[in-house]
């Protein structure tokens, strides 16, 4: 008998366990474009074409491996533009009797297949499984990404020595926020030009999505694994030594600087999280980089990227509905244009919309910090990175954006509001040495925005923050405040959000 087995476009992997099951001689892999996945949300052009040539080009190696594939483009005629009403269809056209799929990235997704009796099988992928997260969280009222990546590291003898971690400390975060030094060469970005499949998919995209948000040309991303292991290898070999250092820095014109671009890959499966690592530790070991840089991407990847996923399979489907601040002001048109006075946001939104993307102190410092201090609805802001970032699906977003970036979540996944004045931007950046408004003012016309916005969030949230420890210090700061002088923070906080 036929089985099904669905392949989404997060899951371009040929080690899927659901893969493994299939019988080449008589199963079908499924492939589909669909509509409602690319316009719920209306996601960005070059993000939608990311994805529509990874997976015909997958498509092209499951057929070179031996698989079935039957494969519904987007422009198939009888297309029904959903998940469901495709892998309905296709049932019906192989006579299909069972679906077997590799457990999806979203909650809802999950629900549909579920829905339609598929057996849904643990995505041995990533490095630590759902119930993983479960048994660690169980009875914990805060649950602290540093100490499942400590276990985790330990677990898998990831920059181990002797039974001790590298170096004597779990966490070299503090020697990682140097802004850039004048005149520091920064390599270009890995590129690849269009194939004639990437070229007919980025005409499609064109055609049918011609209103969406974001540049799609030039388009440079790699779209095989061939190209994404070029790519790690290049971030390996150009740019992981400087990484640590200059990890949260920002440089205007310079979107790439020394991360890794890597994520879009990781995040489609083009590329596993095992060999990343592997390869930045091998690089320590070679000493072609220091133990700081690659430390830090590592707990990007066995930190961060581990502990989301648990976090949102964990606390889903409530968690998406959290709102802790209670913010709701809808979100600026800017963050869609770009026609801001604000020279940080401006630079911000113009490398997301060319690129679909930017790195991680660009989303939670600037796009993030004034969505905090603005007090921006979570699920539009939640919208928003889902549609704009090219490596953006739910479960990563969801817990980064509501619960890093908004504190919506209550405190659940950050031990305080990521909150800062212009101080920070200007620190970690020269956005301010180009911007019309001046950091080192607090009121007033020229005044930097985030100055006035940080001291009014502090006071409008002072009876559910000031019992932090760590923000002790910035309360005990604002009640050494005189009166007056917050008022005249406030009123100025007023007009920013007034002009709105």
């Amino acid at each position: 008998m036929t089985r099904l087995f669905p392949v989404l476009g997060d899951q371009l992997s040929l080690g899927l366990p659901s893969l493994a099951m299939a019988d080449k001689a008589r199963d079908v892999v499924l492939m589909m474009e669909v509509r409602a996945e690319a316009i719920t949300p209306r996601h960005h052009k070059k993000k939608i074409a990311f994805l529509l040539s990874a997976m015909r080009h997958f498509a092209q190696e499951l057929r070179a491996a031996g698989y079935k594939v039957d494969y519904v483009t987007l422009d198939d005629p009888d297309n029904t533009q959903s998940f469901a009403g495709e892998i309905a269809r296709a049932q019906t056209r192989h006579g299909a009797t069972g679906i077997i799929a590799t457990w999806p990235g979203e909650y809802r997704v999950a629900e549909m297949l579920r829905g339609l009796g598929a057996e849904l099988l643990e995505d041995t992928r990533f490095l630590s499984t759902r119930a993983d997260f479960a048994a660690w969280a169980e009875g914990r009222k805060q649950l602290r990404m540093e100490f499942f990546y400590r276990q985790l590291r330990a677990r898998r003898g990831v920059l181990m020595r002797d039974g001790e971690p590298e170096g004597g400390q779990w966490n070299f975060d503090t020697e990682n926020r140097k802004p850039l030094p004048p005149g520091l060469t920064i390599p270009p970005p890995y590129a690849e030009l269009p194939d004639a499949l990437t070229e007919a998919v980025l005409a499609l995209v064109e055609r049918q999505f011609p209103d969406h948000f974001g540049d799609l040309r030039p388009f440079a991303y790699a779209v095989t694994r061939v190209g994404a292991l070029a790519a790690l290898r290049q971030f390996i070999a150009q740019r992981l030594s400087r990484f640590g250092d200059y990890q949260d820095a920002m440089r205007q014109g310079e979107p790439w600087l020394f991360h890794s671009h890597i994520a879009l890959y990781l995040n489609c499966g083009l590329l596993l999280p095992g060999e990343c690592i592997a390869a930045a530790e091998a690089a320590y070991r070679a000493g072609a980089a220091p133990l700081n840089a690659a430390e830090g991407f590592i707990r990007q990847i066995l930190g961060w990227r581990e502990y989301v996923r648990g976090l949102y399979w964990l606390k889903m489907p409530g968690y998406a509905a959290q709102n802790a601040l209670g913010a709701t002001r809808p979100l600026p048109e800017f963050y869609w244009t770009g026609e801001t006075e604000m020279n940080c946001l401006r630079q911000c939104v113009a490398e997301t919309r060319a690129n679909a993307y930017a790195h991680h102190i660009q989303r939670l410092m600037v796009l993030g910090n004034f969505a905090l201090l603005a007090g921006l609805d979570p699920r539009a802001v939640n919208e928003w990175y889902l549609l704009v970032y090219a490596d953006a699906y739910e479960w990563v977003e969801l817990p980064n954006v509501s619960g890093m970036v908004l504190f919506a979540d209550g405190g659940l996944l950050a031990s305080k509001p990521y909150a800062a004045g212009g101080a920070y931007i200007n620190r970690m950046s020269d956005y301010c040495r180009h911007c019309r408004y001046d950091v080192t003012q607090k009121t007033g016309p020229r005044a930097c925005p985030f100055n006035a916005l940080y001291w009014d969030f502090l006071a409008r949230h002072r009876d559910t923050l000031a019992r932090n420890p760590r923000l002790a210090l910035a309360y005990k700061n604002l009640g050494r405040m005189a009166p007056e002088a917050l008022a005249a923070l406030r009123a100025r906080a007023g007009e920013v959000l007034a002009a709105l």
